[in-house]
């Protein structure tokens, strides 16, 4: 299935940022071009975490309990990745969530770069707890992970692998970090990947534009919640051959 859009959004999320000589870059370099999506996705949520989302309020408010929290920005985007989390689920699509978790101080190459009590990030902390809303089903995955890719020290791209996903729906925070350099290392892996813009936050406006600015002009394709519930009807209603008829399709004729 090749899931289009037109070079450029309507509206882009990036309006206002980009110089003329920005945008004719853009336009004559020929970036942006869609790369369509597979038949067979998986749904990634990226760190929906309280130590990443914070509070339901703006963020200032809440930045002294939760200081790597987003606040109302993550948590808009949690509900749209609970309506992702139904269409999925109904499909029978795979989940998979990640985790950040911290073992030791030490070898946080985050902690390091920001100043705070690291308490609430090390295991069996709350902070590290995926947001009730979006807690997962028995049968999803939970990855843990030390890094800001999902792939770096994990197994992954074995899970991907054994469950024939061609396709990755990324989800979560933040746009800038975590969900970034997923995308990145995905596409590196020869996967397709869609960014669900609405579902994605960070804490910092114009990172998060800029974020996914530059995967759309080199990495990935961008589609709201509305345009994946759409996607995966259609994946769902037309499911990949088996393996079976596959290889019955290449047997020769035997009249």
């Amino acid at each position: 299935m090749s899931l289009q859009r037109p070079l450029k959004p309507t509206r882009p999320l990036w309006d206002g940022l980009l110089s003329d000589t920005d945008q004719e870059v853009i336009h004559r370099g020929g970036y942006g071009q869609p790369r369509g999506l597979g038949q067979r996705p998986a749904l990634i949520v990226i760190d929906a975490q309280y130590n990443y989302c914070g509070e339901d309020q703006p963020i200032l408010r809440q930045i002294d309990r939760w200081p790597s929290g987003a606040g109302e920005s993550a948590w808009r985007a949690m509900a749209k990745i609970k309506q992702l989390l139904t269409a999925v689920r109904q499909a029978q699509l795979p989940v998979i969530y990640t985790r950040q978790v911290q073992q030791a101080r030490q070898f946080d190459g985050f902690a390091t770069k920001a100043r705070r009590d690291d308490s609430n990030y090390r295991t069996g902390a709350k902070g590290t707890q995926i947001v009730e809303a979006l807690t997962p089903l028995a049968e999803e995955l939970v990855l843990d992970k030390s890094y800001a890719s999902a792939f770096y020290g994990t197994p992954l791209l074995s899970w991907l692998v054994g469950l024939r996903v061609d396709t990755l729906l990324v989800t979560g925070g933040t746009s800038s970090g975590c969900v970034r350099t997923l995308c990145v290392d995905a596409v590196s892996r020869c996967f397709q990947v869609a960014v669900v813009t609405d579902a994605v936050f960070d804490r910092i406006d114009v990172a998060h534009k800029v974020a996914l600015l530059d995967l759309w002009m080199k990495y990935c394709d961008l589609h709201d919640t509305a345009e994946m519930i759409d996607y995966v009807s259609k994946v769902a209603a037309t499911p990949p051959p088996t393996l079976t008829a596959v290889a019955a399709k290449r047997e020769p004729n035997q009249d």
